[in-house]
């Protein structure tokens, strides 16, 4: 789907179109558990609700966690670089902002898991497995923080947080 005046290409791409990317069913359900709670009045009968509980306990709920993965190695020409993660935020199309030097860079994100742990563990596969693809510099991953939304938005209303990213997209320090 294209979201754009007729006939012109998105501003800032040559060709590149907008994707969207629905949330997993959990999302939705714990949505509306939460609701149910709020207001205690529920018309669906007991069977129902006893078969979407029991869906519920077999199906983890995801959560959406905040990545900050740095990496850092040999220096390597700022040109590479850039389009290395500019072809990164292509592959990996939640990535929210890139910064970059010769000789390091940070990449911030948003990644659905259901725990702290598989998030972890995406986020520390993400440079290794896109490194030939993206022809990203072999650097290594020196630096990761995974936190939860709830976490990420009272750092920022609190003003303590990581502080704001250049805007989406990838930018030199």
């Amino acid at each position: 789907m294209r979201r754009a005046r007729p006939g012109a290409p998105p501003r800032g791409t040559a060709e590149r179109a907008l994707t969207s990317v629905e949330a997993g069913a959990d999302f939705d359900e714990a949505r509306d558990r939460s609701t149910e709670r709020r207001t205690e009045t529920t018309t669906e009968t007991r069977e129902v609700r006893e078969a979407r509980e029991a869906r519920a306990k077999e199906q983890p709920v995801s959560k959406l966690w905040h990545i900050t993965l740095s990496v850092s190695g040999v220096e390597s020409p700022l040109q590479e670089v850039r389009r290395g993660l500019e072809q990164l935020a292509h592959d990996h199309p939640f990535l929210l902002t890139s910064r970059y030097a010769n000789d390091h860079a940070e990449i911030r994100y948003w990644e659905e898991a259901r725990d702290l742990h598989d998030a972890a563990a995406v986020a520390l596969r993400l440079w290794g497995e896109h490194r030939q693809t993206a022809k990203l510099p072999p650097w290594e991953i020196v630096g990761l923080e995974v936190i939860d939304r709830e976490t990420y938005h009272q750092r920022i209303a609190e003003g303590y947080g990581p502080p704001p990213a250049a805007p989406v997209g990838v930018h030199p320090y």
